[in-house]
């Protein structure tokens, strides 16, 4: 074949790749609908097909269906796949696994809450604005308003259930995350008496902090509604504010994900601001993942 040829068809791979992209993320949904990883785990870290389909309630004539769908989750890395052993049934001919992708999944510090949110369909249609946007003059509104004729922040105010849904994967975010940044990056808290977690939702980065570290006094910058539904039982003070407005003093200012957006420039010195993506140089989240919530969230 001509490099001409092989070449145009590479470029067509590559297109194709990029077009049905969004099927790896729509499996990945499809698995935690449907609870495969904790059907393994319930089988000992290995299932076949036929115990996936039952204990997701998957009828028989679209077991093939989800044999293809299984496909797609071994080769995107979610699960694997191996030789069944001897004496699973002969139809069966492999044996699904975790990895340590899917192990995320699974556990009580598992990352279904903040996955179910990233791939909810009100995030996820806002990217359809994304052409429009740009044409734009101004930045606001953001993607997510104009597809849903709120901010962000506007629903998660006036929707319990998408407020409980935000919520719900922030906590489960941070449970992962500040078990490292505590465990293996405590020293950055030494030498400091205060410390306020911007947007810090209902404190469980703040808790984590203070619990780890009793010198410290522990506060909580959010809105007004979160601040409201906020636990009663931690060790954490919770401000009502707005980080783009004024962010209270504290002798270290802690963010546990920053976007490409600034927060108040009336940080009172001195302060330390400390992201918790990057304490000592840990890298949490990908550059596509906070690019994306620049995009669709906008200021809040």
């Amino acid at each position: 074949m001509a490099l001409a040829s092989q070449a145009l068809l590479d470029a067509q791979l590559d297109l194709w790749q990029n077009t049905f992209a969004y099927v790896k993320s729509m499996g990945l949904k499809s698995a935690i609908d449907l609870r495969i990883a904790e059907t393994i785990q319930h089988h000992g870290g290995g299932a076949t097909l036929s115990q996936i389909a039952t204990r997701a309630m998957v009828p028989p004539a679209k077991i093939p269906c989800l044999s293809r769908l299984m496909r797609v989750l071994t080769a995107t890395g979610v699960f694997n796949a191996q030789q069944a052993p001897p004496g699973i049934s002969s139809c069966e001919q492999l044996l699904y696994t975790l990895t340590p992708m899917s192990r995320l999944l699974v556990g009580s510090r598992n990352q279904v809450p903040i996955t179910t949110l990233i791939l909810q369909s009100t995030v996820v249609s806002s990217l359809f604005e994304l052409g429009g946007w740009l044409r734009r003059e101004l930045p606001e509104p953001c993607m997510f308003q104009l597809r849903n004729d709120h901010t962000f922040w506007e629903l998660a105010n006036t929707d319990p259930a998408f407020n409980a849904l935000f919520n719900n994967g922030m906590n489960s975010d941070t449970e992962l995350i500040m078990d490292i940044v505590v465990n293996e990056f405590g020293e950055v808290f030494h030498g400091a008496d205060s410390l306020i977690d911007v947007a810090g939702g209902h404190g469980g980065a703040a808790h984590a902090i203070g619990k780890a570290f009793p010198h410290l006094k522990c506060s909580v910058l959010e809105l007004g509604h979160v601040v409201a539904d906020a636990p009663n039982y931690t060790n954490v003070q919770y401000i009502a504010g707005n980080m783009f407005e004024t962010v209270p003093p504290a002798s270290m200012i802690f963010l546990k994900s920053l976007s490409h957006q600034s927060i108040s420039p009336s940080l009172s010195s001195p302060s330390w601001v400390v992201n918790g993506d990057q304490v000592g140089e840990i890298k949490v989240e990908s550059m596509d993942g906070r690019l994306g919530a620049d995009l669709l969230v906008g200021r809040g």
